[in-house]
């Protein structure tokens, strides 16, 4: 390796490259002044299409990528090769090329090399010789490439040899060409003084052999005013193109944005009017925001997303019927969904008898009284009762305790028998939530009725979630076989209460002690025929858990809080001071 980092391959080319000279081809020092290259003074010694000097080859045979840092093989002339066709045969001349005089770069022109017909390859080592013999200059023959010009005086040849080295020096930067950057006019000539001139034209002796363009001679000259008016043009073109482009970028760029991150088309204000509108069950908020807007309530779905996601309670908007406005805000419009009062809503309390179920329906539905209830009766086979639902001849209103307690949308088309089987899907929906089998084989009843029938009377005579625990306890107490304290009887007022369809506290005795009615727990043993009400899920779930702490007994003095008890003494002392308070006998 040398100081250059190199294997001993081609010459430094250049003679102020301080490794100039200090080797030959054949690998010898010259004497001083001796030309290493066959007795011609050659300025430019480095030939970058030879080979190392332990691989002569014919330097126009198809060249095949060589590591230059590879250990290489001799050339052997290897007989039986007949007469070559030279690839280069069909290329146009090579051009002009000044050639080599005095030691420096003259002007003189070398002929272009004539192109070659199919004759056998030169031997650039001496006519074939497989030894290393006299070493041949590569440049002095027509049949060699021309040699490499200087970077300052290099001209692009018509037709670039692609296996030669491209003529560029990586220290110099590329110019601009394009005459709009250089100022120069349609040809590429440049006049930097402003004189209409060519300032390059009289100072290249190229220029010379320039041919003429169109009908246009390599001499003529252009005007200033042309130049000029042509380069303004361009100006005023690209300027109008870039302000055009800007243009629309901005107007593109606003409507993204608009559509993107704007405010999304609003009414302004509550709005007027009345429109019921119906908001099913599991509807998101884009859902609410179609169906609001195909009812002219706001204006865009995108308005009322975005209003729901600034309120606090938007995301607590229910299924149901709303009485809004038309053309009201977003904003107003979510206002008005989370108030319950703006619900055009049925709803149904916990606890609440079908009787008042079925005149609350025909008030919603401005019915006649009676209308529902007719209804109720006559299809009742068609409202989608469970198969364990009872109708035995004693049963009331088989339909008692299917009226699920919840809030039911309606509107002014909606017809009685299909509020009522909404109802009646309703509960049974809630019912598959519940163990009623399992617990009524826990606590020896006849079936899920029986259990339903439980949840009722818990449900009429509790008032808060302990209460119902403690009163579910109560009933499978009483309904024990071995229950002697009450002898398996209930003796719950609402069962009677519910036979009259009435709601009172003070019964006197004597009445309720002699009324024969099945749904009189006084008066009969165990269970009423069917449910007294209908349960809500508090209710229901307290049946299926009650407590495990040996009460028998309950009252409530001011019918605001119950009291438990144990036996029958203790219970004593409570309605004594009930009959008191109340004036009863």
């Amino acid at each position: 390796m040398t100081e250059y980092g190199r294997g001993p391959g081609s010459e430094p080319w250049h003679p102020e490259d301080p490794l100039y000279g200090d080797q030959g081809w054949g690998g010898q020092q010259p004497a001083h002044g001796q030309d290493q290259y066959g007795g011609q003074q050659q300025p430019y010694l480095h030939d970058p299409y030879a080979q190392q000097p332990q691989q002569p080859q014919d330097p126009y045979a198809q060249q095949q990528p060589q590591d230059p840092y590879a250990q290489q093989q001799h050339y052997q002339q290897q007989p039986g090769y007949g007469v070559q066709q030279d690839p280069y045969a069909q290329q146009p001349q090579q051009p002009q090329q000044p050639q080599y005089d005095n030691g420096g770069w003259g002007t003189g022109q070398q002929p272009a090399a004539m192109p070659y017909d199919a004759q056998p390859a030169a031997d650039p080592y001496g006519g074939g010789q497989t030894g290393y013999g006299e070493t041949q200059d590569y440049y002095g023959t027509q049949e060699a490439y021309p040699p490499p010009q200087p970077p300052g005086r290099r001209e692009a040849a018509p037709q670039q040899d692609p296996a030669r080295t491209p003529d560029w020096d990586p220290e110099v930067q590329p110019e601009e060409t394009h005459p709009f950057f250089t100022g120069a006019d349609d040809n590429g000539d440049r006049d930097d003084n402003g004189d209409g001139k060519d300032d390059d034209y009289d100072d290249d002796p190229r220029e010379s052999r320039r041919g003429s363009r169109g009908s246009r001679g390599g001499n003529e000259r252009r005007g200033k005013g042309k130049k000029k008016s042509r380069s303004g043009c361009a100006c005023l073109v690209v300027s109008l193109v870039l302000v055009g482009g800007l243009g629309g970028v901005s107007y593109f760029g606003y409507s993204y944005w608009k559509d993107k991150y704007g405010a999304a088309p609003d009414y302004a204000g509550s709005g007027s009017g009345s429109v019921e509108v119906e908001i099913p069950k599991g509807a998101f908020g884009s859902d609410i925001g179609n169906i609001l807007k195909k009812k002219g309530v706001v204006k865009s779905v995108d308005a009322f997303v975005s209003a729901q996601s600034e309120s606090p309670k938007g995301k607590s908007i229910q299924a149901g019927v709303y009485l809004l406005h038309e053309k009201m805000s977003a904003a107003e419009a979510v206002k008005m969904m989370v108030d319950p009062n703006s619900q055009n809503l049925l709803v149904i309390p916990e606890g609440s008898r079908n009787t008042a179920v079925y005149a609350m329906v025909d008030k919603k539905l401005s019915l006649k009284k009676g209308t529902t209830k007719g209804i109720a009766t006559a299809k009742r086979s068609e409202l989608g009762l469970p198969d364990w639902a009872v109708n035995g001849k004693d049963v009331k209103d088989p339909l008692e305790g299917f009226l699920y307690p919840a809030a039911y949308p309606v509107t002014k088309e909606t017809k009685p028998e299909t509020i009522l089987k909404k109802m009646v899907e309703r509960s049974n929906e809630e019912y598959k939530k519940l163990d009623l089998e399992g617990t009524a084989k826990k606590y020896k009843l006849d079936g899920p009725w029986q259990v339903l029938t439980v949840a009722s009377l818990v449900q009429a005579e509790g008032l808060t979630h302990d209460d119902f625990r403690k009163m579910a306890e109560v009933v499978y107490n009483r309904l024990k076989p071995d229950n002697t304290v009450t002898n398996r009887k209930l003796e719950f007022d609402s069962a009677f209460n519910y036979l009259n369809n009435q709601s009172k506290i003070k019964i006197s005795t004597k009445e309720i002690r002699t009324n024969p009615d099945p749904y009189n727990t006084y008066y009969h043993e165990g269970l009423p025929p069917g449910p007294i009400s209908n349960p809500g899920d508090e209710a229901l779930r307290a049946t299926l858990s009650p407590t495990d702490n040996g009460w028998m007994f309950f009252i409530s003095l001011d019918g605001k809080k119950t009291e438990f008890t144990k036996t029958a003494a203790e219970h004593e002392k409570l309605n004594d001071k009930f009959k008191e308070k109340h004036g009863l006998g």
